[in-house]
């Protein structure tokens, strides 16, 4: 895979964990389902997003690194 399939990948990730989190948020505040498991939802989402924050951030980095290669 490519550094741009892997970030794409990430930056989906990020996306769909945003989704999560706003579907979990809006069942919370409207009191809507089980408020344990929208927690723990929210909580679950934070982590990912991170994670995918992570990848993306790492494949930036080294787009920076092979484009000085490049230009050495």
């Amino acid at each position: 895979m490519q550094i741009t399939g892997i970030m794409n990948t990430a930056r989906q990730g990020m996306a769909t964990e945003t989704t999560r989190a706003g579907t979990a948020a809006r069942n919370i505040a409207g009191g809507t389902g089980d408020p344990a498991m929208d927690m723990l939802d929210l909580v679950s989402a934070e982590i990912g997003f991170r994670a995918n924050a992570a990848v993306f951030e790492t494949g930036a980095d080294l787009w920076e690194v092979l484009a000085t290669i490049k230009r050495d």
